[in-house]
């Protein structure tokens, strides 16, 4: 004798209800062979449903054995139910169970999708299901479009989707009228016709004498087991005599046959879903994203202001000649005797100027003097330097020229002014300086040009600045050849503290011992980077902890999504979704979100630099590819991070309990 498709033995199913146990099913036996059209009949609370949960795989037995074409089912995996509810049971509900999101044609695909058939051959195969059910003309609507027995004609199309051997049918007809139960149940007589073992469960005793065998269940008890006495005559006649009984038996091997899908099939069909939920429910998404919108936009923004203040303060630095050393006679700046050391000469710098890492060097010598344009007099600091100071210090021109090696040669009496000058002696610069004749104490000069204005970085900027050939100062003003001090720019490519180093073992040997002091600019540029990437770091990390909450914020919405969503969970289980495949569907999401939101973030920082530049002219945002690369990683990382334990709770939900879920 075969063995039969169903075989129950001494089944109990007990739930825990507070400190007591309910019993819904007691020591159940039953056997339900192929091709089968049976009908459970109960009362609410008889235990029919939990019966039915219990062969479609949705729950498990307490004790007793089920077996499903002589395989014991208690022993399976989650995953090996999983592909017994995609292969071989076919759902179809009371209330339907569609996605609001999808169409008719897409609910139907479902469980073709868990199944990995292909995009083409999946829609195909549901749009024959879907024709075959008088449902063609509607195949692109949503189930908020379509009456009750449309729905229930799209369920029933689901449920064969993947040529389901076994129909289960919970109270299929409760929620339609007389006409649209009638039209469901010829359509079960119909799948039976085909091979199909179709089982219903009903609290109608006019719907279960539709069925063949009638199986009464009271207290979790089956107190009878008989055949129908009406057992759907005229319908097996007419659906016979249409020809409509006979389908080849071999259509679930043919479409369920292994395909390849490749490996990024199924990521691409969860991607496809999530994309579809998301855009579903547009404002819930938009929330969700909201966090990270602000988060992203506040880490690129913080991080490019940083950064193109750092640049605009060391643009200015620079322009100071901060990557330059500064030797000064004495032990240092408070040396009482440096004015007795003449050591420090022009030959000095004649020396420095030869090694490879010398951009600019220049003598300098410094005096205050009096300087008079005709009845205007004002006090001023008398610069000595050479032709090369200029660049030295990264001073540029307004107006005029600067004086040559000739003029520092020939003594020359030229001079170039600053700004302050200009505006002190010229009448706030009503006059042009250039070519005029100036007296500093009794020594006529001719101005030859005037320096850009500038932040001098040390003292005063106020202050009036004169710069003169050296050669003149000292000759004129002076009367010594003694440097006050010798200004050396270093070249880029140069590490300044191996400058200093050469320069100070140079210096050494030559004068025999260090009666000199250096001052090295750079840690003046150094110190302030620091400063501001110390501020850049804070501010930056108050905006990661805008981009945390956001994420929190993610994690929040997205359980509450999950909750939301619970009977969607139940009805992909329930056609064969794993749990990695929730758990996949669930992460995928909540990455999209971030994603799009980090997208939109960047997006969002880049018009506030916009903005900023165009309202502030001193600096300007500096995106850096680096920062928006992380920023979009940041994202998905919070997506994932965050989106993980909303995607755990929905992948471990009970199929049954989700089901039940509103």
């Amino acid at each position: 004798m075969s063995e039969p498709l169903i075989r129950i033995e001494k089944l109990r199913r007990e739930f825990k209800s507070g400190d007591s146990i309910v019993v819904a099913l007691d020591d159940v036996d039953l056997t339900i062979n192929a091709g089968e059209m049976v009908a459970i009949i109960g009362t609410s609370g008889s235990g029919k449903s939990t019966l039915m949960h219990i062969l479609g795989c949705l729950d498990k037995a307490t004790s007793g054995s089920y077996r499903i074409s002589g395989r014991e089912a208690g022993k399976f995996s989650g995953d090996a139910l999983a592909k017994l509810r995609r292969e071989y049971f076919g759902f179809i509900f009371q209330r339907y169970h569609l996605l609001g999101e999808l169409s008719a044609t897409g609910n139907v695909e479902i469980p073709a999708v868990y199944a990995g058939i292909s995009s083409g051959r999946r829609q195909e195969r549901a749009q024959q299901l879907l024709a075959r059910l008088g449902m063609e003309s509607r195949a692109d609507h949503r189930p908020n479009q379509l009456s009750g027995g449309q729905q229930q004609r799209v369920s029933i199309a689901r449920a064969l989707m993947n040529d389901a051997e076994i129909i289960l049918a919970d109270e299929p007809t409760g929620a339609l009228d007389t006409q649209s139960g009638n039209e469901v149940l010829a359509i079960l007589r119909e799948l039976q016709q085909e091979g199909r073992t179709v089982i219903i469960v009903t609290h109608d005793p006019s719907i279960a004498a539709r069925a063949d065998r009638i199986i009464e269940i009271s207290d979790g008890r089956i107190i009878s087991d008989k055949p129908s006495h009406e057992a759907g005559a005229a319908e097996t006649a007419a659906l016979q005599a249409s020809g409509s009984s006979q389908q080849a038996p071999q259509a679930k091997a043919r479409f369920l046959q292994p395909m390849k899908t490749g490996l990024f099939g199924p990521l691409f069909e969860a991607f496809s879903m999530a994309a579809r939920s998301m855009w579903a429910h547009k404002l819930r998404a938009f929330l969700t994203m909201l966090g990270i919108i602000i988060g992203i936009a506040s880490v690129v923004s913080v991080v490019a202001l940083g950064q193109g203040s750092q640049q605009q303060v060391l643009e200015n630095i620079s322009s100071l000649g901060t990557n330059s050393l500064e030797i000064f006679a004495g032990q240092n700046f408070g040396d009482v005797r440096s004015g007795r050391i003449t050591t420090l000469v022009v030959d000095d710098a004649d020396q420095l100027a030869k090694m490879p890492f010398t951009m600019a060097v220049t003598p300098t010598v410094s005096t205050q003097e009096t300087i008079r344009y005709g009845s205007t007099e004002s006090n001023a600091q008398v610069n000595g330097v050479s032709e090369q100071y200029f660049s030295a210090k990264g001073l540029t021109l307004a107006a005029g020229r600067f004086f040559d090696g000739q003029s520092v040669h020939d003594f020359a009496q030229e001079v170039v002014i600053d700004d302050n000058t200009k505006d002190a002696l010229f009448d706030d610069g009503a006059i042009d300086p250039i070519g005029k004749t100036v007296f500093v104490g009794s020594v006529p000069l001719r101005v030859v040009g005037v320096t850009e204005a500038k932040q001098n970085g040390f003292g005063s900027s106020q202050r009036l600045s004169l710069y003169l050939p050296y050669t003149t100062v000292q000759a004129r003003f002076l009367g010594d050849k003694t440097l006050r001090s010798i200004t050396l720019r270093v070249r880029d490519n140069f590490d300044m503290g191996y400058a200093e180093e050469a320069a100070t073992k140079i210096l050494t040997q030559r004068h025999g011992s260090k009666d000199f002091y250096i001052l090295n600019t750079d840690d003046i540029r150094q110190t302030i980077t620091s400063t501001t990437q110390t501020m850049t770091l804070l501010i930056g990390s108050i905006a990661v902890i805008s981009l945390i909450v956001g994420g929190i914020g993610v994690m929040n919405i997205m359980l509450v999504s999950v909750s939301e969503r619970i009977s969607e969970i139940g009805v992909r289980m329930a056609v064969g979704a794993r749990q990695s495949d929730i758990l996949r569907q669930f992460l995928i999401e909540a990455s999209l979100v971030c994603l799009v939101g980090g997208i939109a973030g960047i997006g969002t920082a880049l018009g506030f630099g916009a903005a900023f530049s165009y309202f502030s002219g001193s600096i300007s945002l500096v995106y850096s590819t680096s920062s928006i690369v992380a920023a979009v990683a940041c994202s998905c990382f919070i997506g994932i991070a965050f989106g993980y334990l909303p995607a755990r709770n929905a992948s471990r939900l009970d199929p049954v309990i989700a089901l039940s879920g509103e």
